[in-house]
């Protein structure tokens, strides 16, 4: 572990750190376990996105069904709708860093099933398909559950309140670095190995370095009282509720804010309706007519456009006009969403695809400020919780959603569909929230 340290704290050099300190949009870097917890998360996010992308080749190439890519989002969705609120319970009650640990090592272990599902026992999958595939895609589901509402409510611990606005934005910034990496490596892997081994060996080996990256983070393994005074958090919980009560409380919390729920509502519904990236190895072999390569990179194209949002708001924080900006960049979500339907040029698709992610950045990094700002410490894991709901919904569901959609409509026309959607929801979010639409932060 010395080791270990002393080359996690030599990658941050004394040139480096001077430079930080000379710009305020760096502030929150200047946090030590702030910027393991970045670092930490980025290998993993890179991992999951390797992952993601080869899997959907991987699926499409086996069976060139579009159907069976949603049927991916589904096995992962369905566990994770199972635990995620027990997750967010158990995020409130035990050390959350211990908890993000375990999950990243199980998610370690899960990539590393799906290496030797490649290599050692092809067998498997000539006998059965594509069906243990989608199991240890549920395995990966169920860790997600746990996974995200303490990795939500850990990060707003490390950092005061004042800068949670400019940790949402690097969070999301290096969300989508490892967005753009992922893919393209993952691609590039696959078409060169013509096997999805070489990605699923790499991805073993990216969650690993975040969980060593992760140990180095100091625990906080408490919450406060209203008073300000410490109390260990399973006492505080635990004694006081039991898990129905506990998340009722987190869920009859998030209904009653306006601000919150608007926000999550929004994002879910507009990305259930209007997400196309489920779809994209069928546009990449059937209407692209490309191979792994293009597909990795029209899955990095939406984490490009991200970047773009995330470099500008670094410097320039979303407060002025938050809640209209917001629908409006949902409603230019949608609008990039129908033209990518429409496209049939691989790179006004790949714009398209960066417009989705140059829109869709502004309304993570407000909805994350919202919910942190908004939330009491000792509630942030069941709030993470119903976030994390959302948002698993809104991807995974909307990724099986997609997959029916293209089976009953037609690959392009249920695209369009969805980007249709997208512009009423905001729409009716427009008028059914008004305190939403007058948000500043």
């Amino acid at each position: 572990m010395i080791i270990i340290n002393f080359l996690l704290n030599s990658i941050y050099s004394d040139l480096f750190m001077s430079l930080i300190r000379q710009n305020s949009a760096y502030d929150v870097l200047k946090i030590r376990d702030y910027r393991f917890y970045i670092i930490a998360r980025t290998f993993i996010t890179f991992g999951v996105n390797v992952l993601a992308t080869v899997v959907g080749w991987q699926v499409y190439e086996y069976t060139q069904d579009s159907f069976s890519l949603g049927l991916i989002g589904l096995a992962e969705f369905i566990p994770f709708l199972i635990v995620t609120l027990i997750g967010g319970y158990i995020a409130d009650i035990f050390d959350r860093k211990k908890i993000i640990q375990t999950c990243v090592f199980l998610y370690t272990i899960c990539a590393f099933m799906l290496f030797l599902l490649t290599t050692q026992y092809k067998i498997i999958i000539d006998m059965y398909g594509v069906l243990p595939i989608y199991g240890i895609i549920s395995l990966t589901g169920l860790v997600r559950g746990f996974l995200g509402p303490a990795q939500q409510a850990f990060a707003a611990q490390l950092v005061p309140k004042e800068l949670l606005t400019n940790a949402a934005t690097w969070s999301t910034m290096s969300w989508h670095l490892a967005s753009i990496g992922g893919p393209a490596i993952g691609g590039i892997l696959y078409g060169v190995s013509k096997s999805a081994w070489s990605s699923y060996a790499l991805v073993s080996a990216l969650a690993f370095i975040g969980f060593l990256f992760f140990l180095s983070i100091k625990s906080r393994h408490s919450v406060r009282n209203t008073d300000g005074t410490s109390r260990n958090s399973r006492e505080g919980v635990e004694k006081q509720e039991g898990f129905f009560d506990s998340v009722n409380v987190g869920m009859d919390f998030v209904f009653k804010n306006q601000m919150i729920w608007g926000s999550l509502a929004l994002d879910m519904f507009a990305v259930l309706f209007g997400g196309a990236v489920a779809l994209l190895p069928a546009f990449a072999k059937d209407v692209l007519q490309l191979g792994p390569e293009g597909l990795g990179m029209l899955r990095a194209a939406p984490a490009v456009g991200a970047l773009v949002m995330a470099s500008y708001l670094a410097y320039n924080p979303p407060t002025q006009n938050a809640g209209k900006n917001l629908l409006y960049a949902v409603a230019g979500f949608g609008v990039c969403t129908i033209l990518f339907a429409l496209s049939r040029n691989f790179w006004f698709s790949a714009a398209m695809l960066a417009g989705t992610g140059f829109f869709d950045n502004y309304s993570m990094i407000i909805r994350g400020t919202i919910i942190q700002l908004f939330t009491p410490n000792e509630m942030r894991g069941r709030v993470s919780a119903v976030n994390s709901l959302f948002i698993g919904s809104s991807n995974e569901l909307g990724a099986f959603e997609s997959g029916l959609a293209a089976k009953l409509m037609g690959l392009v026309p249920s695209v369009m569909f969805g980007g249709t959607m997208t512009l009423i929801v905001v729409l009716t979010t427009w008028i059914k929230a008004p305190k939403l639409r007058s948000l500043n932060l």
